[in-house]
């Protein structure tokens, strides 16, 4: 099977999204599909994340002061409007040349909507670059053993070299 899924990991503040960020400056004639994760922070101090769309729309995915059934830490997770953000992403419309997902986590998974969309995607002909936590929930290990995902692990001491590396296997995978 061709490996055309390429999932960043690496440690909590290695540098996954910002290398995701500075290689999606690079993909624009691409027309890339997806979102990516910010850290909410108020007083220099993570309270929560918040999701962005490639096409700018926000919606806050966690935060300190969310209620709940649904945790993740402090944090409490809004599923449903995770949901309601993901339902407007429009991921496979004609002339997508790559996905992008920041991140597939524990958050994230909380959410069997999300889990579906992963593995659809996955299991679509288009390009995928997103990153992947650690450990979590088992959908990860899942994910990080299919045939057809190259994973590289981001370390904070070597992430300008990484994302160097990281740059070239995207640029592979949009002219395979």
């Amino acid at each position: 099977m061709r490996e055309k899924n390429l999932l960043v990991t690496g440690k909590p503040g290695s540098g996954k999204t910002t290398v995701v960020e500075k290689i999606l400056e690079t993909l624009g004639e691409h027309n890339p599909r997806g979102f990516f994760t910010k850290e909410i922070k108020k007083g220099g101090i993570r309270t929560g994340f918040e999701l962005v769309s490639l096409d700018g729309r926000r919606q806050v995915l966690s935060h300190v002061e969310t209620g709940g059934r649904y945790r993740v830490g402090k944090y409490g997770v809004d599923v449903e409007s995770f949901e309601a953000f993901l339902d407007e992403l429009s991921l496979f419309e004609p002339g997508t040349g790559i996905i992008v997902i920041d991140e597939i986590g524990k958050m994230e998974c909380l959410s069997g909507m999300f889990c579906t969309l992963v593995n659809r995607v996955l299991d679509s002909s288009v390009p995928c670059l997103a990153t992947i936590a650690i450990s979590g929930p088992a959908l990860l290990d899942e994910i990080k053993a299919r045939d057809d995902v190259v994973l590289m692990e981001i370390r904070r001491e070597t992430r300008e070299s990484d994302a160097d590396a990281l740059s070239r296997k995207v640029g592979g995978l949009l002219a395979g």
